[in-house]
């Protein structure tokens, strides 16, 4: 879900970038005013700058509803736990099994074993 959350946030940043890079300044509607090539465009002189400014105003609002979801939704997944929940327990014993008879060596290189005295053949 969150996943699904993040790329739908993405395609609307895309959709907002794309609409306020096509939109004209204030300074433009100076020029169009007087004729300066409004008949070629799509929605005429004074019908664009309606439609993109609402559909903007429409993608600025989603987006920061889905971020608010996207937090919320984040919020929740997760599990409330403290980093100091567990003071109280008895920590937990650690048994682990160690040999007697081989010595236990704190190294990386190989243990050789020695056999005792009792343990070697009789040559006699």
């Amino acid at each position: 879900m969150l996943e699904i959350g993040i790329v739908f946030l993405l395609l609307i940043a895309i959709a907002m970038v794309a609409l306020i890079l096509v939109q004209q300044g204030k300074g433009a509607g100076m020029g169009a005013s007087f004729g300066a090539g409004a008949s070629n465009t799509v929605f005429g002189s004074a019908g664009s700058g309606n439609f993109l400014t609402r559909s903007t105003w429409f993608l600025i609002i989603l987006f920061f509803g889905v971020c608010l979801f996207l937090g919320w939704y984040q919020k929740n997944a997760h599990e409330d736990r403290s980093d100091f929940s567990n003071i109280s327990e008895a920590p937990a014993a650690e048994q682990t099994e160690v040999k007697t008879d081989a010595p236990v060596v704190n190294t990386d290189a190989p243990v050789v074993e020695v056999e005792s005295a009792t343990d070697a053949p009789n040559v006699d």
